[in-house]
């Protein structure tokens, strides 16, 4: 199936079933790794995507998309530094940092970072620096969010572990007369 009949064929289709099920599509491809072909369709919510979401997507959409010629097929969340590639996603991320990639290098470079500014008339907008900078769309192999992990951000997934430690805990007897005698007598 040519990538034309997947977007105007199976996305819309695959779009619906999300809407219906509660779901954002976030995209759909079809890959070829090794000698296999991936049909790979990635969901999401506000709330977050867990595996139960994938398997419910994944029974629902396997009929509706049986024409795709595809050895196998893969449901999953787009992750945290997923591809930029709607004007939504683009929407979603001005102001944040981002990595841009580029088919060909411009000054012998082909990877630029900067604070995305938006997309405009079919340009990837980015603050590097002093300066802004200007990224044709179609010169773009990759374009997605830099993940920045700050101490807070430690501390707080140190905190939850050691809530979860302490939940997981028998809880301790405040006082001697509940607890039981291991010596048989009362």
């Amino acid at each position: 199936m040519a990538r034309s009949d997947l977007t105007r064929v199976v996305e819309p289709a695959c779009e619906k079933l999300a809407r219906d099920l509660g779901f954002e599509l976030v995209d759909v491809e079809l890959v070829r790794e090794g000698a296999s072909r991936y049909l790979r369709i990635y969901i999401e919510k506000p709330d977050g995507i867990t595996l139960n979401d994938c398997e419910t997507y994944h029974r629902a959409v396997t009929p509706l998309v049986e024409r795709v010629d595809y050895d196998f097929l893969e449901v999953c969340s787009p992750g945290l530094d997923r591809p930029l590639k709607k004007q939504r996603d683009f929407d979603a991320h001005v102001g944040k940092p981002v990595e841009v990639h580029l088919y060909r290098p411009i000054d012998r470079r082909k990877q630029f970072e900067g604070e995305l500014l938006g997309l405009e008339d079919g340009q990837i907008v980015i603050r590097a620096g002093e300066g802004e900078m200007r990224f044709a769309q179609k010169d773009v192999s990759l374009c997605k969010p830099v993940i920045v992990i700050t101490e807070a951000d430690l501390q707080w997934e140190a905190d939850a572990l050691s809530d979860d430690d302490q939940a997981l805990q028998p809880p301790e007897a405040d006082d001697e007369e509940g607890e039981a005698s291991d010596d048989g007598q009362e």
